[in-house]
């Protein structure tokens, strides 16, 4: 079981990675980051905030995030659009558990495992995922410093 041992510890540190590029979110309420793996190699990444070209503010003057802001594995997905890269197969780690838009997103995407590490109230995004045969696994985010 060596080789499981082994994805684990990926699984953890890709993890902490994602924990990492959400700093680079300007959301106040809620940093969240997302990365895209495949064959071991990075293909994207994510984290949430408004679309390209807006003000970086996600929240309105009552501290309500704005309609228009996006989650960290849609920026993630969507980013690969825009690449020669391919989610088929592929793995998304997320610092917070999907919501059902996002789980919509990763279904269609051809991602088949979703690493997350914050879980969310609301579960119908992890639902959707699992009923769609997607490997879900939730892990702690543990700092190694």
């Amino acid at each position: 079981m060596e080789s499981n041992d082994k994805q684990q510890k990926l699984d953890s540190r890709y993890l902490r990675m994602a924990r990492i590029w959400a700093e680079n979110s300007y959301c106040q309420r809620r940093q969240v980051g997302a990365l895209v793996v495949k064959d071991k190699m990075i293909i994207s990444d994510g984290y949430n905030g408004t679309p390209s070209g807006f003000e970086n503010v996600c929240e309105d003057d009552d501290n309500v995030t704005k309609p228009y802001v996006l989650h960290a594995e849609a920026n993630a997905i969507t980013k690969l659009a825009r690449s020669n890269n391919n989610s088929d197969g592929a793995t998304i780690y997320i610092t917070a558990s999907p919501c059902i838009e996002c789980a919509k997103l990763i279904i269609q995407s051809g991602i088949r495992r979703v690493v997350y590490g914050e879980k969310y109230r609301l579960t119908d995004g992890i639902d959707l995922l699992k009923r769609a045969g997607i490997e879900v696994i939730y892990m702690e985010v543990k700092s190694e410093e």
